[in-house]
Protein backbone atom coordinates (compact mmCIF):
# COMPACT_ATOMS: atom_id res chain seq x y z
CA UNK A 1 0.00 0.00 0.00
CA UNK A 2 1.34 3.46 -0.89
CA UNK A 3 1.13 6.66 1.14
CA UNK A 4 -1.81 7.98 -0.89
CA UNK A 5 -3.83 4.83 -0.21
CA UNK A 6 -2.86 4.97 3.47
CA UNK A 7 -3.93 8.61 3.83
CA UNK A 8 -7.62 7.70 3.58
CA UNK A 9 -10.20 10.39 2.90
CA UNK A 10 -7.57 13.15 2.70
CA UNK A 11 -6.49 11.85 -0.72
CA UNK A 12 -9.97 11.16 -2.11
CA UNK A 13 -9.53 13.62 -4.98
CA UNK A 14 -6.25 11.98 -5.96
CA UNK A 15 -7.76 8.51 -5.77
CA UNK A 16 -10.81 9.51 -7.82
CA UNK A 17 -8.51 11.06 -10.42
CA UNK A 18 -6.43 7.88 -10.48
CA UNK A 19 -9.56 5.76 -10.95
CA UNK A 20 -10.83 8.12 -13.65
CA UNK A 21 -7.54 7.99 -15.54
CA UNK A 22 -7.52 4.19 -15.41
CA UNK A 23 -11.09 3.99 -16.70
CA UNK A 24 -10.33 6.47 -19.50
CA UNK A 25 -7.16 4.61 -20.51
CA UNK A 26 -8.97 1.26 -20.55
CA UNK A 27 -11.95 2.85 -22.29
CA UNK A 28 -9.70 4.07 -25.09
CA UNK A 29 -8.27 0.56 -25.45
CA UNK A 30 -11.78 -0.91 -25.58
CA UNK A 31 -12.78 1.48 -28.39
CA UNK A 32 -9.53 0.64 -30.19
CA UNK A 33 -10.26 -3.11 -29.88
CA UNK A 34 -13.48 -2.41 -31.83
CA UNK A 35 -11.49 -0.43 -34.44
CA UNK A 36 -13.07 2.82 -33.27
CA UNK A 37 -10.83 5.87 -33.09
CA UNK A 38 -12.41 7.72 -30.18
CA UNK A 39 -11.14 9.43 -27.05
CA UNK A 40 -13.26 8.83 -23.94
CA UNK A 41 -13.00 12.52 -23.00
CA UNK A 42 -15.41 13.21 -25.89
CA UNK A 43 -18.05 10.85 -24.53
CA UNK A 44 -20.11 13.34 -22.46
CA UNK A 45 -20.63 15.70 -25.40
CA UNK A 46 -21.26 13.00 -28.00
CA UNK A 47 -23.62 11.06 -25.74
CA UNK A 48 -25.52 14.22 -24.78
CA UNK A 49 -25.96 15.31 -28.39
CA UNK A 50 -27.04 11.78 -29.29
CA UNK A 51 -29.94 12.16 -26.85
CA UNK A 52 -30.68 15.89 -27.03
CA UNK A 53 -30.00 16.43 -30.78
CA UNK A 54 -29.36 20.23 -30.73
CA UNK A 55 -28.06 22.32 -27.85
CA UNK A 56 -26.29 25.59 -27.25
CA UNK A 57 -22.80 25.65 -25.77
CA UNK A 58 -24.20 26.72 -22.38
CA UNK A 59 -26.82 23.96 -22.47
CA UNK A 60 -24.14 21.34 -23.22
CA UNK A 61 -21.96 22.67 -20.37
CA UNK A 62 -24.94 22.38 -18.01
CA UNK A 63 -25.83 18.88 -19.21
CA UNK A 64 -22.31 17.49 -18.77
CA UNK A 65 -21.46 19.52 -15.67
CA UNK A 66 -18.30 21.10 -17.10
CA UNK A 67 -17.26 24.72 -17.05
CA UNK A 68 -18.02 26.85 -20.10
CA UNK A 69 -14.31 27.11 -21.10
CA UNK A 70 -13.78 23.33 -20.75
CA UNK A 71 -16.86 22.69 -22.85
CA UNK A 72 -15.73 25.11 -25.55
CA UNK A 73 -12.33 23.39 -25.65
CA UNK A 74 -13.97 19.97 -26.14
CA UNK A 75 -16.33 21.35 -28.78
CA UNK A 76 -13.42 22.83 -30.75
CA UNK A 77 -11.69 19.44 -30.76
CA UNK A 78 -14.87 17.66 -31.84
CA UNK A 79 -15.49 20.20 -34.59
CA UNK A 80 -11.92 19.74 -35.81
CA UNK A 81 -12.59 15.99 -35.96
CA UNK A 82 -15.78 16.76 -37.90
CA UNK A 83 -17.94 14.91 -35.33
CA UNK A 84 -20.10 17.95 -34.59
CA UNK A 85 -21.32 21.00 -36.47
CA UNK A 86 -22.35 24.39 -35.18
CA UNK A 87 -24.58 27.08 -36.52
CA UNK A 88 -25.76 30.45 -35.29
CA UNK A 89 -29.12 30.60 -33.55
CA UNK A 90 -31.59 32.53 -35.71
CA UNK A 91 -33.20 34.14 -32.64
CA UNK A 92 -29.90 35.08 -30.97
CA UNK A 93 -26.88 35.57 -33.25
CA UNK A 94 -24.47 35.31 -30.27
CA UNK A 95 -25.62 31.78 -29.48
CA UNK A 96 -24.17 28.78 -31.30
CA UNK A 97 -26.24 25.64 -31.65
CA UNK A 98 -24.36 22.35 -31.74
CA UNK A 99 -25.46 19.16 -33.52
CA UNK A 100 -23.81 15.89 -34.42
CA UNK A 101 -22.42 15.80 -37.94
CA UNK A 102 -23.21 12.91 -40.28
CA UNK A 103 -19.76 11.51 -39.32
CA UNK A 104 -20.71 11.84 -35.63
CA UNK A 105 -24.02 10.05 -36.16
CA UNK A 106 -22.24 7.26 -38.04
CA UNK A 107 -19.70 6.96 -35.22
CA UNK A 108 -22.47 6.59 -32.64
CA UNK A 109 -23.94 3.66 -34.54
CA UNK A 110 -20.56 1.93 -34.35
CA UNK A 111 -20.24 2.78 -30.64
CA UNK A 112 -23.65 1.58 -29.43
CA UNK A 113 -22.53 -2.07 -28.98
CA UNK A 114 -19.41 -0.82 -27.21
CA UNK A 115 -21.53 1.30 -24.85
CA UNK A 116 -23.60 -1.78 -23.99
CA UNK A 117 -20.45 -3.76 -23.21
CA UNK A 118 -18.86 -0.90 -21.24
CA UNK A 119 -22.06 -0.37 -19.26
CA UNK A 120 -22.17 -4.07 -18.34
CA UNK A 121 -18.50 -4.19 -17.30
CA UNK A 122 -18.68 -0.94 -15.33
CA UNK A 123 -21.80 -2.29 -13.65
CA UNK A 124 -19.74 -5.27 -12.48
CA UNK A 125 -16.92 -3.01 -11.25
CA UNK A 126 -19.28 -0.67 -9.41
CA UNK A 127 -21.45 -3.43 -7.97
CA UNK A 128 -19.61 -3.91 -4.73
CA UNK A 129 -20.70 -3.81 -1.11
CA UNK A 130 -20.57 0.00 -1.08
CA UNK A 131 -22.03 0.49 -4.59
CA UNK A 132 -19.70 2.99 -6.22
CA UNK A 133 -22.33 4.78 -8.31
CA UNK A 134 -24.69 5.22 -5.36
CA UNK A 135 -21.82 6.60 -3.27
CA UNK A 136 -20.86 9.05 -6.02
CA UNK A 137 -24.49 10.18 -6.35
CA UNK A 138 -24.74 10.74 -2.60
CA UNK A 139 -21.47 12.72 -2.51
CA UNK A 140 -22.55 14.87 -5.48
CA UNK A 141 -25.90 15.60 -3.79
CA UNK A 142 -24.13 16.70 -0.60
CA UNK A 143 -21.78 18.95 -2.57
CA UNK A 144 -24.74 20.45 -4.46
CA UNK A 145 -26.34 21.33 -1.10
CA UNK A 146 -23.11 22.85 0.24
CA UNK A 147 -19.75 22.78 -1.51
CA UNK A 148 -16.56 21.28 -0.10
CA UNK A 149 -15.16 24.83 0.17
CA UNK A 150 -18.26 26.19 1.94
CA UNK A 151 -18.19 23.32 4.44
CA UNK A 152 -14.49 23.92 5.16
CA UNK A 153 -15.08 27.65 5.73
CA UNK A 154 -18.01 26.90 8.01
CA UNK A 155 -15.96 24.50 10.13
CA UNK A 156 -13.06 26.95 10.22
CA UNK A 157 -15.41 29.64 11.66
CA UNK A 158 -16.81 27.19 14.21
CA UNK A 159 -13.36 26.49 15.69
Amino acid sequence: MNIIDESGILAISTRLQRLSEQLRKDGAMIYKSFDIDFEPKYFPVIFTLHHKKMLSVVEIANEIGYTHPSTISLLKELEKQKLIQSKKDKQDERRRLIVLSPKGIELIEKMKPVWELVSKVLGEIGDNKNNLLAAINEAEEKIAEQSFYQRALQQKKEK
